[in-house]
């Protein structure tokens, strides 16, 4: 259990759902907000997010130095979230990861304020965006399309946004969520 005088926030949802498309925005119209680098076992030109990627050796050897304070497995992929995050909290900062639906509850268990921000959009839309961003096979899609229906474990602190619509609908919930009214009015 970690106390810190800033507010973490994961960002979960379902592949394709614009979660870091809403974090990116977030971060040009908010640039106090500190957006985390995760590290993924997937070679960095597979594209999409802003990601450190390193083999799977390397994983398990900085896990094992402590260098993550959260890492889970998805996807056939290990995730981690660097140590550094606990010095941007203790300065009193607005820190942000893209998360997992499965891992919340290690996530609480560490962070017990952490907020979490469900976001959701149509199977639909979930298709078309998978589809676009050619990261996988038509059958890597399909599954991910599949496990869009995933129950999401009880939160403590969650919202939910609706990411069918424009992106800047999107970002403009989430900033009423996460940012402080005193910061949002000026």
């Amino acid at each position: 259990m970690t106390s810190t005088s800033g507010q973490l926030i994961t960002i979960i949802g379902p592949s394709g759902v614009g979660k870091d498309s809403i974090m990116f925005a977030l971060k040009e119209q908010c640039p106090d907000v500190h957006l985390v680098k995760r590290v993924i076992t997937r070679p960095e030109e597979a594209g999409g997010e802003d990601f450190t990627g390193v083999s799977a050796e390397e994983f398990a050897q900085r896990k094992a130095k402590g260098d993550f304070v959260l890492d889970w497995s998805a996807h056939g992929l290990e995730y981690g979230i660097p140590k550094e995050i606990d010095d941007y909290l203790k300065d009193g900062k607005i820190v942000v990861f893209n998360g997992s639906r499965a891992a919340l509850p290690s996530f609480e268990a560490r962070y017990p304020e952490i907020k979490t921000v469900m976001i959701m959009a149509s199977h639909e839309t979930l298709s078309k965006r998978l589809s676009n961003r050619g990261r996988e096979t038509a059958s890597e899609v399909e599954r991910r399309l599949k496990r869009a229906s995933y129950k999401v474990p009880e939160a403590k602190n969650m919202s939910v946004i609706s990411n069918d619509g424009e992106l800047q609908q999107a970002v403009d919930q989430l900033k009423k969520l996460i940012i402080p009214e005193t910061e949002s009015a000026q």
